[in-house]
């Protein structure tokens, strides 16, 4: 078997630098073409693709150079260094007898994998089974190289080349804008300047009888909120009326007693501004099921001009009036031959109930807008924000036969329609009911600041025809398009599933790809809001790709937990055409691996991407490799998340990938786990030493070594206890995470004293090197508590282990009341003495230290430190430095105290 760089040398502190840094590069980065969930950085992509297709070098001396050649290729610049760039695909033709290795990503999805294939001069294949996913692929690793490829002027931007490409998208952008204003620019207009948007309340009746106010729906006040400059909606009751004033800094004073930050919903309970009534979950949802709210309260008008800052304004009656003859018009507007279904998505949203939010599954986390009555994707739009989807979808039709009737290539006519129809969808991300106002930022969200769609009572409403509109979309897609351009040869894109590839046996050179995580996400519910807009700007033009309602589901590797529970299908549910378990999942999976298997060459490689924190997720993972003949042969975490990014703020998360190596290799038939775990013990310890000093912790590290282990695991067909019964992956993973723990406490520590310390203080320590001060999910709390053998569910809400709901937190000190702290652990006796020690209770301290003959002995004090050490810059851990200040003082107390006994007292 060929020996390949990436298989034995990978510089990981390096590339996960340039990847975690790669979510704030902007301007040409294909993902401000098309929002696509998870994709996988350039960075990590280039550099494991170009690893993967050169040999290490025979002279070790060498081989700090070719590492470095790695970490060279994954900075964002690097992409624009074109000797670097040329230097790489001749050592990727050298390696592979002067041919383009053919490379296949089964899973393209947004094309992060393929483009970076495409740059390294391989001859590249990329697939999905999502149409919205192929479009986005087509924009991004075809028509660019196709019709416009080969750029080498780096210095050109979009707004000064004479591309014929990039200038056609303006030319045939500009056109669809002006046909649309001529259309409904009217209901946009106004006094008061340039308009950049509107804030707008949905409004409820009051149920109290005697008032019936129409009540604002909004959960805090604020219009803009900085350091040097706040600024609130201020309402006030005028007769039978809620009206609202601008107040803050520049307007009138902000009202002595009024406080923006309490708006009149919270949760799901909203309370009337005039008469104080409540109206509780149940009825506020079931006035919205029962289409008793509205759209109609626009708080203030978005004015301003670029670079001059921004003015807000109160609306007037035109303004209303503009916003209800909008609904009027997109009536009128529609051609008689036609029906409003050809113009409006009036789909409904997929999902696996109706009303009743029972289980809190798959679909439901994401689609949480069902619950409020909104069960259709037209239902996201207010009908202004309605009528410029419907007119500038129309536009893009018209703008293609007008492409024709002027003499343009059909291929290339439907590129530019296509690129269009990418402005469109992303004009939906901005111009949607469900889209927020960044009050410290003053600008326009977009629809998936996460991936859900999420109730939002107050929002944001764009005005197409301003800067920050279509022209902003417009610009966005011609920054990816130019990026792009600059590679010569496209990608060849099939919409086929990864279990049924089109492609003979051993065809690969080699297979990058980044499958779905088990119940990560449900792409094909989630592009179905870009999918009904695609199809009526651009479907026409692919047939092949929108002949039915929705995305493709029956195929979608992902499974739903909700259902597998047992939950029952509705309605609406029936567009999600096949409800997936667990085994569902494994089985596509397996399936697909299987088809990379089939189409590798025999000393072909792949990698495989994956990132999950639940243990079924990654039994899934492992069982599908197993099955599929494929052999791990080395495994590489790499920070891949930036880490501030919201999730991580709220609760633990992951920040890295494991990027997996397999190959074709011939397995041993059987192995004796006695053996095996021997082996994979010594081998995970060894790699995770060399991955300590480089900044992966955490779950990070767990999942790490569950890539680590698999390249001992696979090697065997089959793996059997001492009585011949077959090893599952449950039982690898719960071993490997004791392997983990295991070798973490002792690298905290920095020490031997591991294995004196009692497994409550093991599991504190643990909990703070992994996740700090964050709280995290039982089920991932619960797996860390069994790996040093507590009982979490005994443990929880009577010491530091404290349970809110469905998460596990692990108190400090501070968090904790001294009076109800039991002194048998070594942890207590730490958080008792520093709370003593910071209330200046020095000699009470001293007494208890000694009691417990903790105040000499070493481990106490190497605890103290592993904690701080673990949590820096934290309250505890400046509470804990401080207490370690004085720790001379404090042994020199305790001179009476055998230290060699001190073990046997906790």
């Amino acid at each position: 078997m060929r020996r390949r760089l990436i298989g034995e040398i990978f510089p990981v502190a390096e590339v996960s630098e340039q990847s975690s840094r790669e979510k704030s590069i902007r301007h040409g980065h294909i993902s401000t073409l098309h929002l696509w969930w998870a994709r996988r950085p350039l960075a990590a992509s280039r550099s494991t693709i170009y690893a993967s297709l050169v040999d290490p070098p025979e002279n070790t001396d060498e081989w700090g150079a070719k590492s470095g050649m790695v970490a060279d290729l994954s900075p964002w610049e690097c992409t624009k260094d074109s000797r670097l760039i040329e230097k790489a695909r001749a050592e990727i033709l050298a390696a592979n007898n002067g041919r383009r290795p053919k490379v296949l990503d089964p899973f393209g999805g947004g094309g992060s994998i393929p483009l970076e294939a495409l740059r390294l001069g391989c001859e590249t294949y990329s697939g999905d089974i999502n149409p919205v996913a192929i479009l986005i692929q087509k924009c991004t690793l075809e028509f660019p190289q196709r019709f416009g490829g080969g750029i080498k002027d780096n210095s050109i931007s979009p707004s000064d080349t004479d591309h014929k490409l990039l200038d056609d998208i303006r030319k045939w952008s500009d056109w669809v804008l002006e046909k649309a204003r001529m259309d409904i620019g009217e209901f946009y207009s106004g006094d008061g300047g340039d308009r950049i948007g509107y804030i707008t309340a949905r409004t409820v009746a009051c149920q109290n009888p005697r008032c019936k106010i129409e009540i604002p729906l909004m959960r805090n006040y604020w219009i803009v909120r900085q350091d040097k400059k706040n600024v609130a909606a201020y309402p006030y009751v005028q007769g039978n009326t809620i009206k609202f004033k601008i107040v803050g800094d520049g307007y009138e004073s902000i009202p002595s007693g009024f406080n923006p930050c309490k708006g009149s919903v919270s949760g799901a309970t909203a309370v009337c501004i005039a008469c104080g009534a409540v109206i509780d979950p149940k009825t506020l949802k079931g006035l919205f099921w029962d289409k008793k709210s509205w759209d109609k309260q626009i708080v203030t008008i978005i004015t301003g001009k670029k670079g001059k800052g921004k003015l807000y304004l109160i609306s007037s009656e035109r303004d209303l009036e503009a916003f209800k003859s909008a609904s009027r018009f997109l009536q009128s507007w529609i051609p008689s031959s036609k029906t409003i279904h050809d113009f409006v998505p009036d789909e409904v949203i997929p999902t696996p109930h109706n009303r009743e939010y029972e289980l809190g599954g798959l679909y439901w986390n994401y689609t949480v807008v069902v619950l409020y009555g909104m069960t259709k994707w037209r239902d996201l739009f207010n009908p202004r924000q309605l009528l410029s989807m419907v007119v500038f979808a129309d536009k893009i039709r018209l703008a293609y036969t007008a492409m024709l009737e002027s003499g343009y290539d059909v291929e290339y006519a439907k590129a530019i329609s296509t690129y269009l129809g990418i402005m469109l969808d992303r004009l939906a991300d901005k111009n949607s009911n469900l889209v927020v106002y960044n009050v410290v930022g003053e600008k326009i969200e977009h629809v998936f600041g996460r991936q859900a769609l999420q109730m939002v009572w107050h929002y944001a409403e764009l005005n197409p025809f301003a800067d920050n509109g279509w022209k902003n979309m417009q610009d966005w897609v011609l920054r990816v398009v130019r990026h792009c351009s600059e590679i010569e040869q496209p990608a060849t894109i099939v919409q086929k599933p990864a279990t049924s590839l089109p492609y003979e046996d051993g065809y690969f050179d080699a297979v990058f790809t980044d499958p779905p995580y088990y119940d990560n996400i449900p792409y094909s519910v989630l592009s179905d809001f870009f999918y009904v807009w695609l199809k009526r700007s651009v479907g026409h033009m692919y047939p092949e790709l929108f002949s039915s309602p929705y995305t493709p589901k029956a195929d979608e590797a992902i499974a739903d937990l909700t259902l597998a529970r047992g939950s029952s299908k509705s309605a609406i549910s029936k567009v999600v055409s096949d409800i997936k378990t667990q085994r569902d999942f494994e089985n596509m999976l397996s399936a697909s691996f299987s088809e990379i298997h089939r189409v590798l060459k025999r000393d072909g490689v792949a990698v495989i991407v994956y990132a999950h924190k639940s243990t079924e997720g990654w039994e899934t993972l492992i069982n599908s490799i197993l099955e599929s003949g494929l052999v791990i042969t080395a495994a590489w975490p790499i920070h891949t998340e930036m880490k501030a990014r919201m999730v991580a703020k709220e609760s633990a998360a992951l920040s890295s990938s494991i990027y997996m190596v397999a190959r074709k290799t011939s397995r041993e038939k059987l192995g004796f786990y006695r053996d095996v775990k021997k082996n994979m013990s010594s081998h995970v310890a060894d790699k995770l030493m060399q991955l300590w000093p480089q900044d992966i912790s955490g779950p990070d590290f767990f999942i790490s070594a569950i890539g680590i282990s698999m390249e001992i695991f696979g090697r065997y067909q089959s793996v059997v206890d001492d009585n011949g019964e077959p090893i599952t992956a449950l039982q690898l993973l719960n071993d490997v995470r004791k392997i983990v723990t295991d070798f973490a406490i002792n690298q905290v520590l920095d020490s031997d004293f591991g294995d004196s310390i009692t497994q409550m203080t093991r599991f504190y320590i643990l909990w703070r090197w992994a996740y700090k001060h964050q709280k995290v999910p039982f089920d991932d709390a619960l797996k860390l508590a069994q790996s040093v053998g507590v009982d979490i569910e005994r443990e929880y809400n009577k010491g530091f282990v404290h349970k809110d709901g469905g998460f596990i937190r692990v108190l400090g000190p501070t968090e904790r009341k001294i009076k109800n702290i039991e002194t048998r652990e070594l942890i207590d006796i730490l958080h008792k003495s520093v709370i003593l020690w910071k209330d200046g209770k020095r000699q009470i301290m001293l007494d208890g230290l000694e009691a417990s003959g903790m105040g000499a002995a070493d481990v106490f004090y190497k605890v103290a430190q592993a904690v701080a050490a673990s949590v820096p810059g934290s309250d505890e851990s400046k509470l804990l430095d401080g207490f370690l200040s004085g720790r001379g003082r404090i042994m020199d107390q305790m001179t009476t105290i055998d230290p060699a006994q001190t073990t046997l007292r906790v």
